[in-house]
């Protein structure tokens, strides 16, 4: 009988909730006849009580946290145990409880955040033990209001980490890459871990996280081996441990959007008086004054509620969330309805060597998926202002004839769409610690996400009009399904100034993802949309094109071994070594497993006799680190050879026969890139805390890039063959500087500033088996009419370098005059492709963030910045529609200007360094008032607060597009594209309330 691992997860997943269920009956009986009642009252140095403080029984997960009056009640499991009292930002505590049952405990401010804890690849380490580059953000240092995803939350934050947002749309995630491009063909986005579980941006919602750690080098994120070359970002959500009275949260906010910017193109009055000048003629004007971006938007108001109930024993405890997100995007329509719920569930036994942890999370999404907004969003500013959206008849107001030119509210009103997903993720964890120090861990879950989605067009679409069909529809469904499994195993021992943490494990990953698409025309009706395909002659009787079916198939596996050693000596003395054994089913035959060692070393050297006198120093920590990752190639079955058939058929003695052809050469060798690193980097903390940070040089070097050589057909079957072969180098510098300027009871004033920057060179992209005609490729695309790619990518240059003509004038007849090959000037009528330069470069040399947090008693206010300097941007909008000459479109204002002060511009359209802008810009990007009430009497509220925030509130630059935020990811970066959702600023209330 064959079990799915599915059929497993679930089994396990009602096993552990039986076990907690029955344990915390149990526990709640023993607790009734437990005599050991600890009870007290914590305050700061002021003596103000303080709230959320930890207290814990050493040894054991048994704890509660104190309330709004500082107060705590704690029942011991043993009558001779040691409670721990921790709270970010003061020095732990750990107190005798044999023979007490009453305390008051004064915390003092620590001098530094060296004993807070990081979450690292397997397992957690003190953030003074740690030898890596890793930057933690916690939850009250996350950027506040508005957030679309985790990404949002700590923008600016990390230094090397780049989040950006270059598009509006309410379904739209934050871009994200780490420490440059150091590939050609894969990924370049880090590896997500929710609780350990592969995830993504938005898999969790914001308001239930608890903190977010990045593994940013390669020593940090070999342990991941394949998956880790792009770095690693771990979600830890929001968990309870130890005993605490049911408490309930609600957390909501309202926001509000606009535009960031509107591009100024002409308007009806504008084309008037153009009019009457002769510039256009007359039959241009056609009597109406129409707002075709207003016609198209909206003023969103979207809102978020988030209800957190948690509590329970210091045996069996739980949490659970449920977060409803209705988002309206700035474009009619346009919107994401969202319902997540979780449940997280803890029991130990077993005087805690035997702890189960359940967690179940599921969600739900829903959103228009009808029209492609970002190409509505170009017909809307291209209309002519004059035109009308209805004709006299009340019909579309369309020219059937015209090309690229639609009425843009037409295809919102006339297409039904819907895209509908839900995900499960199941998974839950055994800890077994025979004995002290010791655990073995058994982590098992299983993810699926199903989508299903429906797109349909009406008989009085454009679409349907033009082609001559009555109505079209489509659906696509898609089932994607992550098992894992892993085991490991640490221990950790002390011995006299020695102290090892040895930690050994085993992974296992199977993914699986199939779908199925149908598309039919030609329906009888409308009323149908996309609910009955088979009711549509097109797909039958085969009388046009807009029909069709498909449906795939893959599978990977991903298996690891891995091993890692912490050892420190005196707490001064500090080494990592891991090493991780991974094989992929994604490799070659002969490649199927690879190896990726790293090793880090930390001195701190505050504890040294020679700086035992500088008391201002809190710590002083040298690191160096070495390691390897790789990356497996994007698709499965890419090291075999594929056969495809064809969708025509040929009539041969009577049959019809569907040849077969090869769309993919085999390889053997095929395997993993591999991206050696290193880092080195200083960890300070001076001034009792006041003043700490980090700095770090790194050089990434990635051998083995992924690249599709030509190859001679024959011996081959096929053109191309994917291959390892080139290499590629980075190069940078991350700064982290954290500075509190007040610690006062009434007052606080705290800085946080980022920065980094990053070279980048590719230093070949061929060996002795696999090599290229030239030592260059063309990346990007101009779209029509122009039809010219936008990058180079060369040997010896940087990814992102924009290639084309470099204008230097307009001639008397205003057409461009460009510098040639020599350096002179040349008309652009008689240019080479020889003439064509460097242009630029669409990713920044210099990324900044500074972080503001003010408090005056019970207000408070947040202001986030960030910025990026050293880059170039081409303008797509400039380039298409600031030219004079082209009448048939409307045009920006600036398109009657002068060029280079001397008359308009008189040239096709062209791809020409004009076009090309500086983006560096600085951003106020949040900016959050905050007012928290006082609710220590009260017999209901723990908290209360409210605050409004403003996002993208700012923008200081002088580059002339909507946003210069635009896509810094891939080949072709720097690209502000003419089709795009325009970003938005939001404006937001809301209110955070514990009962």
């Amino acid at each position: 009988m064959r079990i799915s691992f599915g059929r497993i997860s679930t089994l396990l997943f009602f096993l552990l909730l039986t076990v907690f269920l029955v344990g915390a009956g149990l526990e709640l009986r023993a607790q009734e006849r437990s005599p050991n009642q600890v009870n007290g009252k914590i305050t700061n140095e002021e003596g103000v009580p303080l709230p959320g403080v930890s207290v814990t029984e050493i040894g054991t997960q048994n704890g509660t946290t104190t309330d709004e009056k500082g107060e705590f009640v704690l029942t011991l499991t043993r009558a001779n145990s040691k409670i721990r009292i921790s709270s970010v930002g003061f020095a732990s505590q750990d107190i005798d409880a044999a023979g007490r049952s009453t305390f008051t405990i004064q915390m003092s401010a620590a001098q530094s955040s060296l004993d807070d804890v990081v979450v690292v690849g397997y397992g957690k380490q003190k953030k003074g033990e740690v030898t890596g580059a890793v930057a933690n953000v916690k939850r009250e240092d996350f950027t506040q209001g508005f957030a679309r995803d985790a990404g949002q939350l700590i923008q600016g934050k990390v230094a090397g980490l780049a989040i950006v947002s270059p598009s509006g749309n309410p379904n739209a995630t934050t871009q994200i890459s780490l420490r440059g491009n150091s590939t050609i063909l894969s990924s370049t986005e880090p590896l997500i871990l929710i609780d350990g579980i592969p995830g993504s941006l938005n898999t969790i919602a914001p308001e239930d996280i608890e903190s977010i750690d990045v593994l940013k080098d390669g020593s940090a994120a070999a342990i991941y081996g394949t998956r880790g070359t792009n770095g690693v970002i771990l979600i830890t959500t929001r968990k309870r441990s130890g005993k605490m009275p049911a408490t309930l949260s609600y957390d909501s906010y309202v926001s509000v959007q606009t535009i960031a910017r509107r591009m100024e193109f002409l308007e009806a009055g504008d084309v008037r008086k153009l009019v009457n000048d002769g510039f256009y003629p007359a039959s241009y004007d056609k009597g109406t004054s129409t707002d075709w971006l207003k016609e198209i938007s909206r003023n969103p108001v979207s809102h978020v509620h988030n209800v957190s109930l948690q509590g329970g024993t210091a045996q069996s405890n739980y949490i659970a969330t449920l977060n409803l997100r209705n988002w309206e995007g700035l474009f009619n329509r346009s919107d994401n309805k969202q319902f997540t719920g979780r449940i997280d569930l803890n029991h130990s036994m077993l005087d805690n060597r035997l702890r189960f942890n359940v967690s179940l999370l599921g969600r739900n999404r829903k959103y228009f998926s009808g029209p492609n907004y970002d190409y509505i969003y170009r017909q809307a500013i291209i209309r002519n202002p004059t035109d009308s959206v209805y004709d006299y008849l009340g019909r579309w107001k369309e020219d059937p004839n015209a090309y690229n030119y639609d009425n843009p509210v037409r295809s919102i009103e006339e297409t039904s769409g819907e895209f509908r997903t839900s995900e499960l993720r199941l998974n839950g964890s055994v800890i077994f610690s025979p004995i002290k120090d010791l655990n073995i861990k058994l982590l098992v879950s299983n993810v699926k996400i199903n989508s299903l989605s429906g797109y349909s067009e009406t008989f009085n679409h454009r679409a349907s009009v033009v082609n001559n069909r009555t109505g079209y529809a489509s659906r696509t469904t898609n089932l994607f399904q992550d098992n894992l499994l892993e085991l490991t195993t640490d221990y950790t021992k002390s011995f006299g100034q020695h102290r090892v943490t040895v930690l050994g494990g085993y992974s296992w990953q199977d993914v699986t993802n199939e779908g199925f698409n149908a598309a039919n025309s030609n329906f009888p009706t409308d009323l149908y949309t996309y609910n009955n395909l088979a009711a549509g002659d097109a797909l039958l009787l085969q009388n046009n094109s807009a029909f069709g079916l498909g449906s795939f198939k893959t599978n990977h596996k991903l298996i690891g071994f891995f091993g890692r050693v912490n050892y420190s000596l005196s707490e001064k003395y500090l080494l990592m070594a891991s090493m991780r054994y991974e094989g992929s089913s994604k490799f070659g035959a002969n490649y199927k497993w690879g190896t990726f060692p790293a090793v880090s070393v930390g001195w701190r050297l505050n504890k040294e006799s020679f700086l035992a006198n500088a008391d201002f120093l809190d710590d002083l920590k040298l690191r160096a680190g070495f390691g390897v990752t790789g990356t497996v190639p994007t698709d499965p079955y890419q090291s075999l050879i594929s056969l495809t058939y064809s969708n025509n058929r040929y009539l041969y003695n009577g049959q019809w026969i569907q040849p077969i052809s090869p769309t993919r050469n085999p390889n053997p060798d095929l395997r993993w890139e591999k991206k050696e690193e290193y880092n080195i980097g200083l960890d300070y903390a001076m001034f009792r805390g006041r003043l700490s940070g980090s700095i770090d040089f790194y050089q990434r070097n990635t051998k083995d890039m992924l690249y599709n050589f030509p190859v001679p057909v024959p011996p081959n079957l096929f053109g191309t063959t994917l291959a390892n072969a080139g290499s590629m180098l980075n190069r940078g510098v991350e700064v982290l500087v954290n500075y509190d300027f007040i610690r006062k009871k009434d007052m606080d004033f705290r800085a946080n500033l980022t920065y980094s920057a990053n070279k980048n060179k590719l230093i070949s992209i061929s060996n002795d088996l696999y090599q290229t005609t030239n030592d260059f490729f063309f990346a990007g695309y101009t779209g029509e009419p122009i039809q010219e790619a936008t990058h180079r990518v060369k040997v010896g240059e940087s990814i992102g370098n924009f290639w084309g003509y470099k204008t230097i004038d307009v001639d008397e007849d205003g057409k461009w005059i460009i510098e040639g090959e020599d350096g002179k000037p040349k008309p652009i009528g008689q240019s080479t492709p020889s003439d064509k330069k460097v242009l630029g470069n669409g990713i920044p040399k210099h990324v900044a963030g500074l972080n503001l947090y003010f408090r005056y008693k019970r207000a408070d206010i947040a202001v986030n910045m960030r910025g990026a300097f050293g880059y170039q941007i081409l303008n797509f909008q400039r380039m298409y529609y600031e030219n004079p000459k082209i009448k048939q479109y409307n045009m920006l204002k600036s398109a009657l200007d002068p060029v280079y002060g001397k008359r308009m511009l008189d040239n096709d359209l062209a791809y020409v360094s004009h076009y090309i802008e500086d983006g560096d810009h600085w951003k106020v990007d949040n900016v959050t008032l905050g007012y928290s009430f006082n609710v220590t009497n009260s017999k209901y509220f723990r908290t209360a607060r409210v605050y409004a925030s403003a996002l993208n509130l700012i923008v200081l630059t002088g580059y002339k597009g909507i946003d210069p935020e635009v896509n810094r990811l891939g080949l072709d970066p720097g690209v502000d594209s003419r089709d795009k959702y325009p970003t938005t600023r939001t404006f937001t209330v809301g209110v955070n309330i514990g009962f």
